[in-house]
């Protein structure tokens, strides 16, 4: 399978804690797999057309004043897949570690796609839309849902994992609860190691390591919109301690945070503006 790292809507420009990094703008970090059989599969959606081009009725005003979109069409998702050469009518299936506005904002550019998303999520944002985190205009095209519940699992480094229907077991749902109702992860094997994406599982890299450092901005999003803090808080230690045992094998990336992108992306990649 192949891979690619996009970043599909920059938001507000922020810095890193330590010297070096220089400032750059907060990310949705998606991605896009090639699969063998499968056609194309795309993780997050981040952002997309109508978001862009109707952003206080599409996001909600409130949610663009405090994220502060860059509102680039280009970083669309779909924009960036027939730059890529592939045609966007491919994209077959479409997996989202949550509901929230930012992470599945591109769900209306991909209308045939089936969306895989965790049965508690999708009860959630249904439910609870329109709301500052879920935008019912994402979900007007009456997606084909494929839904999951959250339970038993096959193990995975530790975690339960679900598998997908109708994709290889090289992809797979880890809930990874307390950001929302149904938040999951999505492991992805590349032939050599597995990718994990945590969606807002955390927020910044030095949360990981062995003395969790957040960042501070990012900080106030993430405990402002978790729904479960001890649950929350105990994902992020089980992500340490797989870090811990099996960093050989598995690598995991958050949605938004720059910096972790970068170490992903191919030379001459756009990343961001600046």
């Amino acid at each position: 399978m192949q891979i690619h790292h996009l970043n599909c809507g920059s938001v507000r420009q922020i810095e890193a804690t330590y010297p070096g990094p220089a400032p750059a703008h907060a990310v949705n970090h998606c991605l896009l797999v090639e699969t063998d059989s499968d056609g194309l599969v795309l993780i997050e959606t981040g952002l997309g057309l109508d978001d862009v081009r109707n952003p206080s009725q599409a996001l909600g005003a409130d949610w663009v004043e405090m994220a502060q979109p860059v509102l680039d069409e280009q970083e669309t998702a779909i924009r960036q897949i027939a730059r890529l050469g592939y045609d966007p009518g491919d994209v077959r299936h479409i997996i989202v570690t949550h509901l929230d506005v930012d992470h599945c904002g591109g769900l209306p550019d991909f209308p045939a796609a089936q969306v895989h998303v965790l049965a508690a999520e999708l009860e959630a944002a249904t439910s609870q839309a329109p709301s500052f985190r879920y935008r019912p205009a994402h979900w007007a095209h009456h997606p084909n849902w494929v839904t999951y519940p959250i339970g038993s699992g096959e193990d995975w480094f530790g975690f339960a994992s679900l598998q997908l229907q109708g994709l290889p077991p090289q992809i797979r749902l880890v809930p990874l609860g307390g950001h929302t109702a149904g938040h999951t992860g999505v492991a992805v094997h590349d032939g050599d190691r597995w990718l994990l994406h945590c969606g807002d599982a955390y927020y910044y890299h030095r949360e990981l390591g062995d003395d969790p450092h957040p960042h501070p901005l990012l900080d106030l999003v993430q405990t402002s919109s978790e729904v479960h803090r001890d649950l929350r808080l105990g994902t992020q230690a089980r992500l340490r301690e797989l870090l811990r045992r099996h960093g050989d094998q598995v690598s995991i990336f958050s949605a938004h945070d720059p910096w972790e992108l970068r170490r992903y992306r191919r030379p001459g990649q756009a990343m961001a503006p600046q």
